[in-house]
């Protein structure tokens, strides 16, 4: 008797022990192999664009996020609800002060809910007030981004005809996004100049420009002078900054002059002082970026993963314009030609 009570409290220690890990092996693929897990972009309701990369980090859930603008920037907290739902987090620390000088600090936190939508996502972000009363709510719809395929062999590309897209004289073949907004730009001594200011007593909102017309992969290349303290930016596409910044003597950083704005850090500095005009040649191919700063590689055939920052467009397969930014700074630009890629 004691002999098979031995044997069923063996079976019984066994199959607890397969169960469990079983069960924790299961847990772990759930995880690993879960719908959300990937890179996502979303198209937001008031026009602008976002990106979500949802991944297993050594056995925790862990997503970084870009929203409408800024940078590319980890999540505070993920976690998945159920099958169908997620939910992430990101905080930013707000100091009030009350009648008294007295600071007092807070953590504002702002939650992405995500659902799955078929084979999409879709969801809302949620972002409190800053004084706490009241709350925004924008409405998303996201789409899952295949790999980035290999780089592509760039000695294989072909070439259409060169467009001149600025003529020195006007800016006929551009117009400012947004019906509402101002335009900065003009045109003087044949450099298209942008200088958004400000009168005493009254924000004035600037608008970007953009090309009237659209285009798949290319290469542009163009001559840009910014003062010393400066920022603008030249997206691809509608879709990637490519930073526009007076970064001279600084570390190399992800938003210095020439970097593919958050994404993609330059292999070395190559910028000259602010205020001297200097060369950008940037060719966008499968979604790889290659940049030259006068005339020194900075990005290297590099992977883009996703839009930055500011992008008007989500698709990244699809057309866009060139656009350049005229809501941050004083910044001039000349000799702006872009060659179609036709062939690779």
């Amino acid at each position: 008797m004691n002999s098979i009570k031995k044997i069923w409290a063996s079976a019984i220690l066994l199959l607890v022990v397969f169960n469990t890990s079983f069960a924790s092996h299961n847990s772990q693929s759930s995880v690993e192999d879960d719908f959300f897990n990937g890179m996502w972009t979303l198209s937001i309701e008031d026009g602008s664009v976002g990106w979500i990369n949802i991944h297993n980090e050594n056995g925790y859930l862990d997503a970084e996020l870009l929203w409408r603008g800024g940078s590319v920037l980890p999540v505070s907290h993920i976690y998945f609800k159920d099958e169908n739902n997620a939910v992430l987090t990101r905080t930013q620390e707000i100091v009030k002060s009350d009648e008294k000088g007295k600071e007092r600090k807070h953590i504002l936190t702002q939650t992405l809910n995500v659902r799955r939508d078929g084979d999409h996502i879709k969801g809302e972000f949620i972002s409190p007030s800053r004084t706490g009363n009241g709350e925004s709510i924008l409405a998303f719809s996201g789409v899952r981004l295949p790999p980035v395929p290999p780089a592509p062999d760039l000695s294989k590309v072909k070439y259409g005809k060169s467009i001149v897209l600025f003529n020195g004289k006007n800016i006929e073949g551009w117009e400012i996004i947004g019906p509402n907004k101002s335009n900065g730009f003009k045109v003087q001594s044949g450099n298209l100049v942008n200088d958004p200011v400000q009168k005493e007593g009254e924000h004035i909102s600037y608008g970007n420009l953009r090309t009237t017309q659209e285009f798949e992969d290319f290469n542009l290349s163009l001559e840009v002078n910014v003062p010393s303290g400066n920022n603008s930016g030249v997206y691809l596409r509608g879709m990637y900054e490519i930073q526009v910044f007076d970064s001279y003597g600084k570390d190399l950083d992800p938003h210095n002059m020439g970097a593919v704005y958050s994404r993609i850090t330059p292999m070395v500095t190559a910028e000259k002082p602010g205020g001297e005009w200097q060369s950008l040649d940037i060719t966008l191919c499968q979604r790889h970026v290659t940049v030259l700063l006068n005339g020194i590689k900075i990005i290297d055939n590099q992977p883009v993963y996703g839009p930055t920052g500011g992008a008007i467009i989500a698709d990244v397969f699809a057309p866009g314009p060139i656009y350049l930014q005229g809501d941050h700074g004083n910044v001039s630009y000349r000799n702006i030609v872009l060659k179609p890629i036709v062939k690779y």
